[in-house]
């Protein structure tokens, strides 16, 4: 069969096969007679109704942005417009891809018609999911076989590290995290290879990744893969490249609607841009005051320049807030009103005035959480439910202090977004290498530690220890030591270095505190220095829970003590139970409400976080503005705003007085309360 013809072929089973197995058409039913329209505002029925053109629905926090969504679809179709498949709706979210079309087929359902079409007629889905969808009939063109595979992201730095080797670049210095890092930035940018030897700085670490970037992808053809950055440019490419595809695709979907538009990337700017050329019946609804996830390539520049990208648009702005008391409103309102990088809009709520924002000033961490956890107390026994209560922290090291007041005063909690916070990895190899300080043949904590940082021991390596360790009865530490007194290996030398190490750190245990003990051995086994050279933010994070960890190590007498602690910390963590506090960081509470919510560290440095504004300038300020807003509009009735006079941070030994957030003055007189 030619090429084309295959091609044609593969567009119409993606069209009326992939994701729509019923193209039933619901027509004649009147939307007005269907739907109590008395359950939207006057702003929610225009963004409902104005169904031609380019749309953006400004929806602010609480504002029903779900139920427009939804509404929308729902009047498209039961008024004629168009089938049910012929609407394309792209969320974030699996979760909320699911909750969009399960209401959306709820409101369809009263019509009476929707037997005539089935719940997998809808386009409902993530960027990625329907672009998959897109493209996998016309694997011909990218050069894969119909049933290619999609590498996650263990496999994809798995096959960096291995193209790395091919090209002679050694892990030593580079990690595949880091060539991971640049190849998907360009890859959300639409950009190629060659694009991407041109952009990169010579002799940086990103002219590393940029020259492994063909190899990787030459790699990905040969074993019929390609990862999750290609799919949506993959998809762009197709577009650009083949009209009959796109004009196929454009002629499909009469109306497009997009969630959380802020948070989209150059990528899915450009496929939505493209898909909706035809028609132009573009609807995207989102809020820039909530665009907090630019780290991870979110450009809120998109949504702000929405009203030049697309002709004649219809600007809609849903101000009506429909979960927050009025002092809550009024403080996120006026806090979000000193970004410059905004579209206007009004945000009001008919609720009662409510309670006043708090704002407390405590000593230190530790007090600031005794005072967050005896509110809870009190909260819970006047029948407010534990789950009902969140405390938002901008960086998860704050975690800690929350943890271990919730454990000792028997407060069920739970972490969203993370592990708790001696669960986390570097927390955990942190511990352990403390713990061989007390005991040397604890065989657990040497295998995690013996290789981190690398040391060139491989499974082969402990598989050997293991069996002299057999064969003598003795531990694993000192089969390995064995092994290196032994041996000519290469590995013998830096595993004698590593034993050395471990009887310097056991002589200065019985000298320095366990804070200082700490701190000297993460100095000098290379553990820092080895998340120092990732520049991530996950190896950011990772860095402040080291800090912390040492800030936590102050409380003890002892190595002993501290590690019976952890024990105990850990057991009790395991239990879990349903109705709990939640901790979390404001990233991850976003689309999330509670009755109460607790905002400590609202101090320089932490919120706003330095890294920001020290990578960022003014722009970074905004978006750090933005996550505090974001946090205060998580509060259905009350907010509680704590500061810390001292604080321990990046591991000083003596806490330093702090500054109070330059947002305190953003959050107007009338409706906060200084405690």
């Amino acid at each position: 069969m030619p090429q084309s013809a295959s091609l044609h072929t593969s567009f119409d089973i993606a069209v009326s096969v992939g994701l729509c197995y019923n193209s039933g058409y619901l027509r004649g039913v009147s939307f007005g007679t269907m739907f109590d329209w008395s359950s939207l505002n006057k702003e929610q029925r225009e963004a409902v109704q104005t169904t031609e053109g380019a749309v953006l629905v400004l929806a602010g926090a609480g504002t029903g942005k779900t139920k427009v969504l939804t509404s929308r679809i729902a009047y498209i179709v039961s008024e004629g417009l168009c089938q049910l498949n012929e609407i394309l709706a792209v969320t974030f979210t699996n979760k909320a891809a699911r909750e969009m079309k399960e209401r959306a087929l709820a409101l369809l359902s009263q019509s009476g018609e929707l037997h005539s079409v089935g719940g997998n007629s809808l386009w409902i889905g993530t960027f990625h999911s329907l672009a998959l969808h897109m493209i996998r009939p016309f694997h011909e063109l990218f050069h894969r076989s119909s049933n290619f595979t999609i590498v996650d992201a263990d496999d994809q730095l798995r096959l960096l590290k291995k193209v790395m080797a091919e090209s002679g670049i050694t892990d030593k210095r580079y990690t595949p995290k880091q060539m991971a890092y640049y190849i998907n930035r360009w890859k959300d940018q639409c950009r190629g290879a060659d694009e991407a030897l041109k952009m990169a700085q010579r002799f940086s670490v990103e002219s590393i990744a940029a020259s492994l970037y063909l190899p990787y992808q030459n790699m990905l053809r040969s074993l019929d893969a390609i990862d999750f950055g290609d799919i949506l440019k993959i998809s762009v490419d197709i577009f650009k490249s083949n009209n009959d595809i796109l004009d196929r695709f454009q002629a499909k979907f009469k109306y497009i609607m997009v969630d959380e538009y802020q948070d989209t990337n150059a990528a899915q700017y450009i496929w939505l841009k493209l898909l909706s050329l035809k028609h132009g019946n573009l609807c995207c609804v989102g809020d820039d005051d909530q665009s907090i996830y630019s780290w991870r390539g979110a450009d809120v520049g998109n949504i702000l320049k929405f009203d030049k990208d697309f002709r004649n648009p219809t600007i809609i702005r849903l101000g009506q807030n429909y979960r927050s008391t009025k002092n809550i409103i009024k403080a996120a309102s006026a806090l979000i009103s000193n970004n410059s990088m905004r579209m206007k809009k009004e945000f009001w709520t008919e609720a009662d005035t409510g309670l006043p924002v708090i704002i407390k000033a405590l000593p230190d961490p530790i007090s600031e959480a005794r005072f967050i956890a005896g509110l809870i107390e009190n909260k819970s026994r006047n029948h407010i439910a534990l789950s009902d209560m969140a405390i938002l922290v901008r960086g998860a090291f704050q975690t800690r202090v929350f943890e271990e007041r919730f454990l000792s005063a028997g407060i069920p909690y739970t972490v969203v977004g993370g592990f708790k916070f001696y669960e986390r990895k570097e927390v955990k190899d942190a511990v352990a290498y403390l713990r061989l300080t007390t005991n040397p043949d604890d065989g657990i904590a040497f295998e995690r530690i013996v290789n981190l940082p690398k040391r060139g021991v491989g499974a082969t390596s402990l598989n050997k220890f293991y069996g002299i360790a057999r064969e003598q009865s003795i531990s694993l530490r000192k089969a390995a030591r064995q092994f290196a007194e032994s041996s000519n290996a290469n590995i013998a030398a830096k595993l004698s270095d590593f034993f050395r190490q471990l009887d310097v750190w056991r002589d200065a245990a019985n000298v320095l505190s366990p804070s200082e003990l700490m701190q000297k051995i993460l100095d000098e086994c290379g553990y820092i220095e080895m998340l120092k050279a990732e520049k991530t933010v996950e190896n950011g994070a990772r860095l402040e829970n080291l800090d912390e960890l040492v800030t936590a190590l102050r409380e003890f007498e002892s190595v002993n003590e501290f590690l019976d602690y952890v024990s105990l910390v850990l057991d009790n963590a395991s239990a879990t139970t349903r109705d709990s506090v939640t901790i979390s960081t404001i990233h991850a509470a976003k689309g999330l409400e509670y009755h109460t919510v607790f905002i400590p560290g609202f101090e320089e440095n932490i919120l706003p976080h330095q890294k920001s504004i020290a990578e960022k300038g003014e722009i970074g300020v905004e978006e750090e503005r933005r996550l505090c807003y974001v946090a205060i509009t998580r509060a259905k009735r009350e907010v509680y705003i704590t500061l810390c006079q001292r604080r321990s941070m990046y591991g000083a030994y003596n806490p330093t007085y702090t500054v109070p957030s330059r947002f305190l003055k953003n959050l107007p007189k009338g409706c906060i309360k200084l405690l």
